[in-house]
């Protein structure tokens, strides 16, 4: 059976994607896996992502840790914040559906704002746990 990582990006990239308050905090569809060259502050990416079997001695499972990182060049951590408020509010405990997997549960783990060594960019990090089993 392949992994579910990919089939929970795509269900997160829907879901935030089709969040309103997620476009408001970026004003639009700025959330990517690759970011485009020159593409508008601020956005949404999809960054480090950890699989671990959570499989029990009858029951096949994996957990997943997913990062995503919001960017900014607004002055100072307001915007990072509301971005990350608004991912976190879109993904935390909601149902998803995965193609060939079942969510098991989604939660957030932690966030975290910081000024990146430019002086100009502010980045989140907004780490989210899954759980999720085979159809």
């Amino acid at each position: 059976m392949p992994s579910a990582n990919w089939p929970l990006q795509q269900a997160l990239f829907a879901k935030l994607t089709g969040d309103a308050s997620v476009l408001a905090s970026l004003g639009g569809p700025r959330v990517y896996d690759d970011v485009p060259q020159g593409a508008e502050f601020p956005y949404l990416t999809f960054a480090q992502s950890t699989l671990r079997d959570w499989s029990t001695a009858t029951e096949s499972g994996e957990e997943h840790v997913v990062t995503l990182h919001a960017w900014s060049h607004a002055r100072g951590r307001a915007q990072v914040h509301a971005i990350m408020s608004a991912a976190r509010d879109a993904l935390h405990e909601q149902p998803l559906s995965l193609d060939g997997h079942r969510l098991v549960n989604l939660r957030h783990e932690m966030s975290e704002a910081r000024r990146d060594p430019d002086g100009e960019t502010y980045r989140g990090l907004v780490r989210f746990r899954a759980v999720t089993e085979p159809e």
